[in-house]
């Protein structure tokens, strides 16, 4: 990505019921899809011009103003396009991804899910918090907790992923690897 900031547009209001129930079936949906690594049907979901970003954290103190979650000139885990998430996925497919050889073992629970209208009538901002568990061999387990902030927008009738910050709330990532979308 060229641009040096992660700018999503602040809603406008509370979207209605029946549109934040629609993104909560969405994002449910999308989880399960991860779970049974149903990953060509999840990459489905997404726009051709999806971002998809998960900035390294840094402890600051609070006096440092530094806006280190939404700069993309730091390190980041994930900071893809649609042709990246899917070199990623593509690998998996290879046999050559040792750390999904036995398979992972995935849980993602999604919750607090809140929808707001944008300036755009097809697009709206979507908060969420997730854990997502991992478990692999016999004793392998990470669980990944966190926040997302997303754009959807409604393209031909249906939902579709077109931005995605994820922000871990771990402060140090220990997992051995880090073949899990959230």
């Amino acid at each position: 990505m060229t641009e040096t900031a992660y700018i999503l547009e602040q809603g406008s209001s509370i979207a209605p019921l029946e549109i934040i129930s629609e993104l909560e079936q969405t994002l449910y949906r999308e989880a399960r899809m991860l779970d049974e690594e149903r990953y060509k049907d999840w990459i489905n979901m997404m726009t051709e011009d999806v971002h998809y970003f998960m900035p390294g954290l840094q402890t600051r103190y609070r006096r440092d103003k530094t806006d280190h979650q939404n700069d993309l000139s730091l390190m980041a885990f994930y900071n893809d396009n649609k042709e990246e998430l899917l070199q990623r996925l593509a690998r998996l497919e290879t046999g050559t991804a040792w750390s999904e050889d036995p398979a992972t073992r995935y849980c993602h629970l999604i919750t607090n899910v809140e929808v707001e209208l944008t300036t755009d009538p097809d697009e709206y901002l979507v908060y969420s918090n997730f854990l997502a568990y991992r478990n692999r061999n016999e004793r392998d387990e990470d669980n990944l907790i966190g926040t997302r902030k997303d754009i959807w927008r409604r393209m031909n009738g249906s939902l579709k992923l077109k931005k995605r910050r994820i922000i871990l709330k771990q402060n140090m990532l220990i997992s051995k690897n880090l073949n899990v979308y959230l």
